[in-house]
């Protein structure tokens, strides 16, 4: 089963997952948006990669309303749940059901955002992903990637671990959705620190990077071209 398909089952739990799943669920996404460098009324275009059902596109959009989106997704069963989020405001979506890691055929974009997806390429594949983010970002565009970050030493990864067990179980998560969750991180996860990750941004060009906000495993990185 392909990754696309494995998330694709979640579709009926996955908006709820998060929540339960994410250290600190608003304060990831609150940052990220307080991060947007563009004014409120500007119509700003965005490229979300890895999209799931748009829940990071749903906060741009509360704070850019005249904001123009495309999503891009494997998961195809996903996206059709996202289009039904947007459906008030489908004029200023688009979505693809595709592998983000080839940009060749998208075009400019004044901000690329993706929350939890690019963890599951290979380091080489991430390095590779950031210099295409780049370049086909406009030139005060801003890249924002709420991703998860693997632990300096193997003590703190297994700390990470422990800690996400525990704080799911605590909020009553079913363990059916615990055991599925635990099988998709062994199965299709590959961690990169965040100083590789700050590293590969910088290579791909980048002149301010940061991880803003970090929550134990999880974190929110910005990079601005100019």
């Amino acid at each position: 089963m392909g990754i696309g398909d494995s998330f694709d089952e979640t579709v009926q739990y996955y908006d709820s997952w998060m929540k339960t799943a994410l250290p600190d669920y608003d304060a990831l996404f609150n940052t990220a948006k307080d991060l947007i460098p563009f004014a409120k009324e500007d119509e700003i275009t965005v490229l979300d990669l890895g999209a799931g059902t748009g829940s990071f596109s749903w906060h741009v959009l509360n704070q850019y309303p005249r904001a123009r989106f495309t999503l891009v997704d494997l998961a195809e069963k996903l996206l059709e749940t996202g289009k039904q989020r947007f459906a008030k405001s489908e004029s200023q979506f688009t979505f693809i059901a595709a592998d983000y890691r080839d940009l060749t055929a998208f075009g400019h974009y004044d901000l690329i955002i993706s929350s939890l997806s690019i963890h599951h390429l290979s380091d080489d594949e991430k390095r590779d992903l950031f210099v295409q983010v780049f370049q086909h970002l406009n030139p005060s565009g801003v890249f924002l990637n709420i991703d998860q970050v693997k632990g300096p030493s193997p003590a703190i990864q297994d700390l990470y671990w422990s800690h996400w067990l525990e704080t799911v179980r605590s909020r009553g998560a079913q363990e059916d959705q615990v055991q599925s969750s635990i099988h998709r991180r062994r199965t299709f996860d590959r961690d990169a620190s965040m100083t590789d990750q700050l590293k590969w941004l910088a290579d791909a060009g980048f002149q301010d990077v940061d991880c803003v906000y970090k929550n134990y495993f999880v974190g929110v990185f910005y990079a601005a071209k100019e």
